[in-house]
C-alpha cells in the first residue's frame, strides 16, 4: 500500500545537474520519498522562505509566512554549484533560526577529505559521493527520524 503525501517525508533536493537531479529524485521516490527538486542553491532558499539579507530587512514576515507553508524533512544538496555552493546553503540553513533543525546532505563527485570534514563540521549529517546508490539513500531515512 502506497504512503499518502501526507504521511510521506518530504526532501529537498539541490543540484545543478539535471541528470544528478533526475538520478537522486529517482531513488528518493523508489524509498518513498515525496520530493521537490531545484537546481540552485539561491532557489532552495527561496523554497525555504529565506531571503537574501537585503531583501529581509525590507519584509521579514513574508518570509516566515512563506516557510510556515513548507514542511521539509531533510535537505540534499551538491556540493559544487555556480553562484552558491552546497556548504553556503548548509552554513545559511544551519543559520536560521526556523531551518537550523531541518538534516543537510551534502553530495559530491569529489572525494577530499577536507571538503567533508569541514561539511560536517558545519553541522552536515551525511557527505555522500557521486554516483548516489540506493544504499546512500537508505542511510538517509535515520536522520529523517530525529
Amino acid at each position: 500500500m502506497a504512503m499518502t503525501v501526507e504521511a510521506q517525508f518530504h526532501v529537498l533536493a539541490v543540484d545543478d545537474s539535471l541528470i544528478d537531479r533526475m538520478l537522486i529524485e529517482r531513488l528518493l521516490k523508489i524509498s518513498s520519498f515525496h520530493v521537490t527538486t531545484v537546481d540552485s542553491a539561491t532557489k532552495a532558499l527561496k523554497f525555504l522562505g529565506l531571503v537574501e539579507d537585503e531583501l529581509r530587512t525590507f519584509d521579514t514576515h513574508v518570509a516566515s509566512e512563506i516557510h510556515q507553508d513548507i514542511d521539509v524533512n531533510l535537505i540534499i544538496t551538491d556540493y559544487c554549484m555556480p553562484g552558491m555552493t552546497g556548504y553556503d546553503l548548509l552554513r545559511k540553513i544551519k543559520e536560521s533560526k526556523s531551518l537550523k533543525n531541518i538534516p543537510v546532505v551534502i553530495m559530491s563527485s569529489e572525494n577530499l577529505p577536507s571538503r567533508i570534514n569541514r561539511c560536517l563540521e558545519e553541522g552536515a549529517e551525511e557527505f555522500l559521493l557521486k554516483p548516489v546508490q540506493q544504499a546512500d539513500v537508505n542511510k538517509l531515512k535515520p536522520h529523517l527520524l530525529k
